[in-house]
């Protein structure tokens, strides 16, 4: 009997140990499924987001999934922006950098910055008067250019010395060659920086300088003075203080001419020349000051009209696809504006017809073509490059690297055509007659 109870009693208990250990598993599982249901704010809003979704695609699950999966936009830049609201003409425009007449805007001028949408505009002497006049003339330009989408290029060669465009109330600035005398990089800084204050009284925002032409040869008929001096290395340090001065003081420089214009004994103003040098005699001496401005990232790059036969025997530096293509972008990996020389000198008028040396250059790789002296010519370039692209010679893509790199640097200097003439007269001359007195006393 005593064992059987026991018996019953184990039974009892080991029945009872069962179903606890049966009960907490139950309560296990329950946990469980407790930890995986939503709580009820949560079901809520999941409810919510279920009704939203049947009427819409949105929800705040949705929302949060995407902004979990959709990567951040890139921010968009602003040249490209600008790029692609231009229309064809007015992106042939900006290429083309032309001269004027006269004293005062006239209607000839009028007319190619509204039809030919010009990017830029050069004064030479006979455009200079007084200083207010001058002035004047320079902002009627502008004025006339706010029909347009993108400000434009005021441009000048203001060198000091023999090459100068100032009215006569202004105080002179010696050549560079006088300045190069002195080995003094400061002096040519403040050079840079006396003749940026220069053309900022008449409203110019670039400047043709400076002139990086080493003068290795005596008898040059266009350099001479105009050049830093004989050495590539004063020439280097010399010119790239200049050019970071006339950069200090917000005017965009443009060294020049490139390849090097220091060994010709013909003037391309008159006649194509010709240098028979190699590119490694160029690399020797030519090339050393402008690998030095590409070095500090200069602004614009003027190429000259001179043939260098041996690297290619059928087109001058200007229209080369050898030296601007493959030396000039490709060796020195440059990358901003090139801009050839006047396409009216007689290096190219003897020598070329203006549609098709307009054809050429941009296919070598420049980005804006210097016409001066006849709205004509503007005018011819503005037809030929547009009727290119539309035949297929020039694709609408090569067009646009260009105007990318126009626009670029009219960006990164804040051009507008409502900036206004500033400076005070009375403050520069003094500054460049003390100035004058260090040159002097070196």
């Amino acid at each position: 009997m005593y064992i059987h109870n026991r018996k019953l009693k184990n039974k009892h208990i080991n029945t009872l140990q069962m179903l606890c250990l049966l009960f907490g598993i139950m309560l296990l599982l329950s946990a469980c499924g407790q930890s995986q249901k939503p709580s009820s704010s949560e079901q809520n809003n999941n409810n919510a987001g279920t009704e939203t979704n049947a009427n819409s695609n949105t929800g705040a699950n949705n929302q949060d999934d995407q902004q979990n999966t959709v990567p951040p936009q890139e921010e968009k830049d602003p040249v490209e922006e600008q790029l692609d609201q231009l229309s064809l003409d007015e992106k042939i425009g900006q290429m083309i950098l032309a001269g004027v007449q006269g004293t005062t805007l006239d209607a000839e001028a009028k007319q190619m910055i509204t039809d030919q949408k010009v990017g830029g505009i050069i004064f030479y002497a006979n455009n200079v008067s007084t200083v207010p006049g001058t002035a004047k003339f320079v902002q009627s330009i502008k004025d006339a250019n706010r029909s347009n989408p993108v400000p434009i290029f005021m441009s000048v060669d203001q060198e000091g010395g023999k090459v100068s465009r100032m009215p006569e109330t202004v105080e002179s600035i010696p050549s560079n060659g006088k300045v190069g005398k002195t080995k003094d990089a400061d002096l040519a800084q403040t050079m840079g920086k006396l003749l940026a204050r220069q053309i900022q009284l008449l409203g110019f925002n670039v400047d043709f300088a400076p002139v990086l032409d080493v003068n290795s040869n005596p008898n040059n008929p266009v350099i001479g003075d105009r050049s830093f001096g004989s050495s590539a290395s004063l020439v280097s340090q010399m010119g790239i203080a200049e050019m970071k001065g006339l950069r200090n003081e917000g005017i965009i420089p443009v060294v020049k001419h490139f390849p090097g214009h220091g060994d010709t004994s013909v003037d391309s103003h008159l006649d194509l020349p010709v240098v028979n040098k190699t590119e490694k005699q160029l690399a020797q001496l030519e090339w050393i000051p402008f690998e030095a401005a590409v070095k500090e990232q200069v602004e614009a790059v003027m190429v000259a009209h001179i043939l260098f036969p041996k690297l290619d025997p059928d087109h001058p530096a200007s229209l080369s696809d050898v030296i601007i293509g493959q030396q000039l972008r490709g060796k020195f990996k440059y990358d901003g504006v090139v801009i050839t020389d006047d396409l009216s000198m007689g290096a190219i008028a003897k020598n070329y017809k203006l549609n098709d040396a307009a054809v050429a250059t941009v296919q070598a790789g420049s980005d804006i073509l210097l016409v001066a002296h006849s709205y004509e010519s503007a005018k011819t370039i503005f037809d030929t490059l547009k009727s290119a692209v539309k035949s297929g010679k020039i694709s609408e893509s090569r067009i646009n690297e260009s105007v990318y790199r126009i626009l670029a640097l009219k960006q990164k200097y804040n051009l507008s055509d409502e900036e206004q003439p500033s400076g005070d007269l009375k403050q520069l001359n003094a500054d460049i007659v003390d100035w004058r007195k260090q040159v002097d006393a070196r």
